[in-house]
């Protein structure tokens, strides 16, 4: 059983999958060379792959996230991640309620909740979250229909809620260091990570500047 510092920690650099930047490599060789750099979590988000594509792709990815310790979420699909027994799995205020979420995978499943309110934040608390993923708090184009959060808010979110939080959008190690103060526990990131040619120098990196902002 995790305590309560081991889960905080593990979320101070979460990467988000992306296949759009595989080139020649495959998501399996990307994700392990940001494990190798310091990520601390993994989240599969995948939204063009279908089904079948998708919980196999999970199956490795989380195979590969056991061998170094490193816990590992679906996004969105509860039931794939009930299936398969994944660590946990993260929705958005669109998908699947959390306290739903949570009847269906028991009490020791990671719930990561996205929240861009106070209302948000303690509504997902209260129904079962385990922590909550705020933003964008940066312009990103990794999601469509993003809203910006602005770090007032963020600041607010952490002050509100008792689990951690961790900032997501368009972070990247040139700007991150604009959210110290606010209270998080760690950043989300996809491109910053994904998007870079050399993935394992640019997690440490980023890993590097992310420890200087989060308060212990």
């Amino acid at each position: 059983m995790r305590s309560d510092k081991e889960f905080r920690d593990s979320l101070l650099l979460y990467a988000v999958t992306d296949r759009r930047w595989t080139g020649e490599k495959t998501l399996l060789q990307q994700v392990e060379e940001a494990i190798l750099g310091g990520a601390t979590f993994v989240q599969l988000r995948e939204k063009d792959l279908g089904e079948s594509a998708f919980e196999k792709e999970a199956v490795e990815i989380q195979e590969l996230c056991r061998k170094y310790g490193v816990p590992f979420v679906v996004n969105d699909n509860v039931d794939i991640a009930k299936r398969m027994g994944a660590d946990g799995v993260h929705v958005g205020q669109s998908d699947m309620e959390a306290g739903d979420v949570r009847a269906l995978l028991g009490p020791d499943a990671i719930l990561g909740v996205s929240a861009q309110t106070v209302e948000q934040a303690k509504l997902a608390e209260t129904r079962g979250a385990d922590y909550l993923g705020v933003g964008a708090v940066f312009p990103t184009g990794s999601k469509d229909d993003a809203v910006e959060v602005p770090h007032e808010t963020l600041k607010a979110i952490c002050e509100a809620v008792s689990i951690p939080v961790i900032a997501i959008g368009g972070i990247s190690e040139g700007n991150v260091s604009e959210l110290k103060g606010t209270g998080i526990c760690g950043i989300a990131v996809i491109s910053a990570i994904f998007g870079q040619k050399d993935i394992k120098k640019a997690t440490e990196d980023l890993l590097s500047k992310t420890k200087e902002i989060v308060e212990e």
